[in-house]
Formats: C-alpha cells, sequence, structure tokens
C-alpha cells in the first residue's frame, strides 16, 4: 500500500456538530466526496471556507507530520490505538468565536471545564512525536510566516509547531482569514446553525488519524480510534497499511 505524504491526529467532532460542520465547509472527510451548499448558502461560503476544507473539519491534536524514517504507518495506527486506550471520554461546551482571523469553534467554559481536552492534546503531542520527521527548512519558514514569541519558537525547534502545551487552543476552524463585514456575516451564518447545537456539551468519545496523500491533497480520515478500543474506518484507511518511510 502507498506511503502518505502526512498523518495528523484530530479530533473529529461528535454528531451533529460533525454534520452540520461538513456541511458547511463542503466536504465529508470520511468519504471524500464534496457536499452541495445549503439552498439558502450565502454565495461567499465557498470562498470563506476554502482553506479549512481542505484539512476537512477537525480540532488539531498532533498537526501534520511526515513519517519519521524508519518507521511505519501500521506502528503509528498502532500507537494511536494505544492512545485512545487510555483515554476517559468527557464532554466539552463549544462556542463560535474568532481566534487570529478566522472563525472557529472554541472551548467554552472555565479551566476546569476545558482541562481533559488540553490534557488529551499534551498526550498526543508527546506520545507520537516518535512517528515525526523533523521539519524541512521550508516547512519551518512558513510556520514563521507569522511573528513568533521566543516561546514559540523554542516549540516550534522542539515540536515541530508553536502551538502546543501551555500555548495550544482548542479550535475546530469553520473559515479562513476574514475582516470586517465579511467576518460578521460569516459569524451570523455560522451562528444560526451551531448556537443551537452549543446549547448541550459535546461528547469527546474518540480521536482520528487523518492522511493527506500527496503533496497538496485534501485530508482525509483514515481511522477513528474509540475510547472504548472501538474504531471506524474512513476513505483513507489503506494509507495505515503503507511500507516505512525511506
Amino acid at each position: 500500500m502507498p506511503l502518505a505524504y502526512r498523518y495528523a491526529l484530530y479530533l473529529a467532532p461528535a454528531e451533529p456538530w460533525r454534520r452540520a460542520g461538513a456541511q458547511w465547509l463542503g466536504r465529508c472527510p470520511d468519504t471524500g466526496l464534496l457536499l452541495p451548499p445549503s439552498a439558502d448558502a450565502d454565495p461567499r461560503q465557498p470562498g470563506w471556507t476554502a482553506d479549512p476544507r481542505h484539512y476537512g473539519l477537525h480540532a488539531t491534536l498532533k498537526p501534520p507530520f511526515r513519517l519519521r524514517a524508519g518507521r511505519t504507518p501500521d506502528s503509528l495506527d498502532d500507537a494511536v490505538l494505544c492512545l485512545a486506550a487510555i483515554a476517559e471520554p468527557f464532554s466539552v461546551q463549544l462556542e463560535c468565536q474568532a481566534l487570529r482571523g478566522f472563525l472557529a469553534w472554541r472551548l467554552a467554559g472555565d479551566a476546569g471545564e476545558q482541562a481533559p481536552m488540553l490534557s488529551l492534546a499534551a498526550e498526543a503531542v508527546r506520545q507520537l512525536d516518535g512517528w515525526r520527521a523533523p521539519p524541512t527548512e521550508a516547512e519551518l519558514a512558513r510556520r514563521r510566516g507569522s511573528p513568533l514569541s521566543p516561546q514559540h519558537e523554542a516549540m516550534l525547534e522542539r515540536w515541530g509547531y508553536p502551538y502546543v502545551f501551555e500555548h495550544f487552543t482548542f479550535h475546530i476552524t469553520l473559515t479562513g482569514r476574514l475582516d470586517g463585514p465579511e467576518m460578521q456575516d460569516a459569524q451570523a451564518r455560522i451562528r444560526a446553525f451551531s448556537d443551537p447545537l452549543c446549547r448541550t456539551p459535546m461528547p469527546v468519545r474518540d480521536i482520528s488519524l487523518y492522511v493527506q496523500p500527496e503533496p497538496g491533497a485534501p485530508f482525509l480520515v483514515a481511522r477513528h480510534y474509540g475510547f472504548d478500543g472501538t474504531v471506524a474506518d474512513g476513505a483513507a484507511a489503506g494509507y495505515l497499511q503503507g511500507p516505512a518511510a525511506p
């Protein structure tokens, strides 16, 4: 089987957030199929959602990485299965907020309510780091495209991504960068369908491995890993049985 270009550990939102969010973005990452906009969609919506549509609806736990030399996709599969096995189900309260110029579902509630999610993300970064190849100079330059603090720079050098551990901000991205009236219009559209969902906490019962088959390709779900030991395959499950990274 082929080796994917990049792998990423994401949180795929539970239903009905998953269905509503995928419909908003216009693509299902489980199947790779494009989804038609709703009948009353704003004509600007495909432009608003182009960037997150590429990655598929998700929240990042372990950012996209190339497989380290000598590591195999099936050993990564085993590692994620083990990570899921030690996790406990919990729930989070979400709300639509702006973050660094884009809109996302973010955590609401106090620090205690957010702690389980932050702990899950931290464990994902630590436990899977042995499968991450060091970033190339081009990848580092792209991360440095936005100014980084010394702390963020240190995280980038050590973990390949600047926003981890105490710098991690959970978010399910719903738009690309927007400003002015477009930001306000997009937020109103999102809140119209998501505020009713966000009145209820979202359960977190699994984590998901997404893959990018080749450079520039959209991300697809390879497998969902339930905290109860169950697994469910997505369209890219075959990439978990590829050869070792060269």
